[in-house]
């Protein structure tokens, strides 16, 4: 195993001089240091973890705030998870995972000792009770979705505002006039979840704009509340020629729930979601979706995170552009 003194030796300088150069306590020369990098890289030093966290005053622990609510789908969140976790460690950093439904008082403790060093807080909500502690803590945090007032904070997601209003467009621009919103679950919006809430707003300003008559159907995650939203649908709207699905796991359910009741995808009705990219291609018939980018929001919020703790600015906000990719659910109205 190499030692500080081994480095030490390599680089041609004190064991001290190595410990200064890792910790940042006293200032050493550009030069000096880089030869003390450079001596660290060729021989695959790492310093022991204890040590590192008491020299700093760092634990090189990140928080990952995901409270498991009910009308979460776990695999998605997963996916941001691990986004999260692989990031952290390009950093040397380990993730703490809260799972728990603590609100203020679980962030509180966490941020009242010495186990991490920044926080990651997902399932954002409009008016999200833990916002004032958040601006308030001495720590940083990043926070995965948008409250209504994002003042003072630092937030990154998807745009899903502009991929509510994307697929309205898509199905617009194949001739759709009748068209409905099958969302998450009913609770999601009782809670008025940021990007459910969003995802509303957009596809219902984009339909209005286009002058398409639609409406929005919250549906609880399991293949018999797809069918009941699907009868619903069409005994509310008999013309309804478009659909936008906003429920991973509905999304194939309710293209069988359709097809029972007399309409072929894409034959007689255009399918698109919001979902990961893998789940809309393989479903039976691939399905037009916006990627959900957890890959590229979790690692984003990690690397926002790392500028924050070394003290470089970074954007209030970060949104990122939806991306859609045509599949064989959507075609010109019939």
């Amino acid at each position: 195993m190499v030692k500080i003194t081994d480095v030490a030796r390599h680089a041609g300088v004190s064991p001290s001089t190595v410990s200064y150069a890792l910790s940042g306590k006293r200032p050493i020369s550009e030069e000096t240091r880089q030869r003390v990098e450079d001596s660290i890289r060729e021989l695959g030093y790492r310093p022991h973890a204890g040590a590192r966290a008491l020299a700093s005053s760092r634990s090189n622990v990140l928080a990952l705030v995901v409270p498991l609510r009910t009308g979460i789908h776990v695999p998605v969140v997963m996916q941001f998870a691990v986004s999260v976790v692989t990031a952290a460690r390009r950093h040397d950093h380990d993730v703490l995972l809260l799972t728990q439904e603590e609100g203020e008082e679980g962030l509180r403790r966490v941020a009242d000792t010495a186990l991490v060093d920044a926080l990651i807080v997902m399932d954002v909500q409009l008016h999200d009770g833990r916002l004032p502690l958040l601006r308030a803590l001495d720590r940083p945090s990043v926070l995965i979705g948008f409250p209504a007032e994002p003042a003072g904070l630092t937030c990154i997601d998807l745009d899903f505002k502009a991929a509510g209003e994307l697929c309205v467009e898509h199905l617009a621009g194949l001739g759709h006039r009748v068209i409905g919103l099958v969302g998450s679950p009913p609770e999601v919006y009782v809670r008025e979840t940021g990007f459910a809430q969003r995802v509303v707003q957009g596809f219902t300003a984009a339909a209005h704009r286009n002058g398409i008559a639609s409406s929005v159907h919250p549906c609880e995650a399991d293949p018999a509340a797809a069918r009941q939203v699907a009868e619903q649908l069409l005994r509310e709207r008999p013309a309804l020629t478009g659909v936008v699905v906003h429920n991973e796991p509905v999304l194939e359910p309710l293209i069988d729930a359709f097809e029972a009741l007399g309409l072929r995808v894409p034959g007689d009705l255009s399918v698109t979601a919001i979902c990961p990219d893998e789940l809309a291609a393989r479903v039976r018939v691939p399905v037009t979706s916006i990627a959900i980018p957890a890959a590229e929001v979790g690692a984003g919020s990690v690397e926002l995170l790392m500028k924050k703790l070394g003290g470089i600015p970074v954007p209030q906000a970060t949104l990122l552009p939806p991306r859609l990719t045509v599949r064989a659910s959507t075609r010109p109205r019939p």
